[in-house]
């Protein structure tokens, strides 16, 4: 048995290491290189994360004259976000979608994304990722993690569903025991809100909640129809908690490994994908609302003064944790915020 073990440990490093070197391997700078970019993806082959990997294949062909391709890795094939973003960060996988739950684990300012009802509507997102802000958080996780942001694509704000009530009222989720992606101010604004907020990989969450394990989750709407989640949960509440990026990633040693020229087409083409990914979010949402509540989950609506209050401790105890006063800058970018902003400039001027 113990042999077993051992000569199974050396198998696995052995592909490892065969991953690594061929990942390093694969190009070499020739302009004229032909070859397929591996891409993983959480989801599946019909999600909004696929339409815009397949804009980003599609323009990619158009600007290498279809020398290079793209081969998809669907439903955590290559492993869970975590793994996906670690694999990057060595060079060990080539490119992939991941939600930033997990990258608060690499680079603190990530957990921004993780606070609660810091963004109004999707303006006030769109105006924050593809601003000063965004270029900021890409630059810093480039930086610390050798991962390359190529887009700010979407999971889209977040909605919580469970098996047992209908949630309108923190106190209605006092004992639900609700799952939170691995992180640690998930686990703090769930508390908050009175559940018992219990960590867990996202490929272990549908079997958790079919066998009672957990009782509730959140996601954007689309995800939760896209893994059929209504086949396990009863209700839906609007809680809209946070937004979720799902960047479009890939491994910068890898990056660097083509041509100057193939390195631009690829920055081109997660700059093209971006629109197309957040249009076909939105639209996903809006079908997949309609299906799931045809499925038969109950939808309710929230009080969100309500929730904003009993998660305000929240935000007061992360504004130290989370560099360079990200949260507040965030908000002061609010539309209501620079509207009042413009309000007051105009009454000053006389």
């Amino acid at each position: 048995m113990r042999r077993l073990k051992v000569l199974t440990t050396i198998a696995m490093a052995a592909i490892a290491s065969l991953m690594l070197s061929s990942c390093d391997a694969i190009v070499g700078k020739d302009e004229n290189y032909e070859g397929t970019i591996n891409f993983s993806l959480a989801l599946g082959p019909d999600s909004h994360h696929h339409e815009g990997g397949k804009a980003f294949a599609e323009r990619l062909s158009e600007l290498t004259d279809g020398r290079i391709g793209v081969k998809f890795y669907y439903n955590n094939a290559l492993g869970g976000e975590r793994e996906v973003v670690e694999g990057m960060s060595i060079n060990s996988i080539q490119m992939g979608m991941a939600s930033t739950g997990p990258m608060g684990g690499f680079v603190r300012s990530f957990m921004l994304f993780d606070m609660p009802y810091i963004f109004e509507d999707t303006e006030h997102v769109y105006s924050v990722l593809d601003g000063e802000i965004g270029q900021e958080l890409a630059d810093e996780f480039l930086e610390t993690t050798n991962v390359r942001i190529l887009s700010w694509t979407e999971n889209g704000f977040r909605y919580e569903t469970n098996s047992q009530l209908p949630i309108e009222t923190p106190e209605d989720l006092n004992g639900i025991k609700h799952r939170t992606q691995e992180s640690a101010a998930q686990i703090d604004t769930w508390g908050a809100l009175g559940a018992d907020a219990i960590p867990m990989a996202w490929p272990e969450v549908y079997t958790a909640l079919q066998q009672g394990v957990i009782d509730s989750q959140e996601n954007p709407i689309a995800t939760i129809a896209d893994v059929r989640f209504f086949e396990v949960q009863k209700y839906i509440a609007m809680t809209e908690h946070v937004y979720s990026p799902a960047p479009m990633m890939i491994s910068e040693r890898y990056f660097e490994t083509f041509s100057d020229a193939d390195q631009e087409a690829i920055l081109e083409a997660g700059s093209h994908a971006t629109d197309i990914q957040r249009e076909a979010s939105a639209v996903q949402e809006d079908e997949a609302l309609e299906l799931m509540l045809s499925e038969g989950m109950e939808k309710t609506e929230i009080d969100r003064d309500a929730f904003v209050e009993a998660t305000e401790p929240v935000l007061e105890s992360w504004r130290d944790e989370i560099p360079r006063n990200l949260i507040d800058r965030v908000i002061d970018e609010a539309p209501s915020n620079r509207g009042a902003d413009e309000a007051a400039a105009v009454g000053g001027e006389s």
